[in-house]
């Protein structure tokens, strides 16, 4: 599985727009994740117009490549009838993670966009698509194409010191 070492976050991208079946073949893979209880906690909002996009990208003083991205994917949390509530944020980051992940495998580029619960990030999300109060913004997925042709590229993050074998 190549794509987990060559995965990164990529900001720059060319204004080509991504095809429908490759946004398919993301957001499966996204809902693939494992979940406790199988709860699947998630939805998601699929940005493709230009101008809805770039005003997104106002949610975050760190969202800036959302004006150059073709695509947005909002992953939202689910807040009600979950089986397993406390491990919704577990979910979703495997969730993004197998999102990413596909991104690579389809020769894109992506950035995971974080929302905290709570704050104006989220506000903003909330009101800017009119969610309901059972689903909560848990992040924003840039997608393009990379301007880069070498953007998802390995890069040897390995760190011995971090690994400890019986105790620390």
């Amino acid at each position: 599985m190549t794509s987990i070492f060559k995965r990164r976050s990529v900001r720059r991208y060319t204004d080509q727009k991504i095809e429908k079946e490759k946004i398919e073949s993301m957001l499966r893979a996204a809902m693939q994740a494992p979940s406790a209880c199988n709860q699947q906690p998630w939805e998601f909002i699929v940005v493709e117009d230009k101008q809805t996009v770039e005003q997104l990208s106002k949610f975050s003083p760190y969202a800036r490549m959302l004006l150059e991205a073709p695509l947005a994917i909002i992953i939202l949390e689910k807040t009600t009838d979950l089986i397993a509530p406390a491990f919704t944020q577990q979910d979703l980051g495997a969730c993004t993670q197998n999102l990413l992940l596909q991104a690579v495998e389809e020769k894109l580029g992506a950035v995971w966009l974080g929302v905290s619960k709570g704050d104006d990030r989220e506000k903003f999300i909330v009101d800017m698509f009119n969610i309901p109060t059972e689903l909560r913004p848990f992040g924003v997925i840039s997608v393009g194409y990379p301007m880069d042709a070498d953007a998802n590229s390995f890069v040897d993050r390995y760190d011995e010191k971090r690994v400890h074998y019986g105790s620390f």
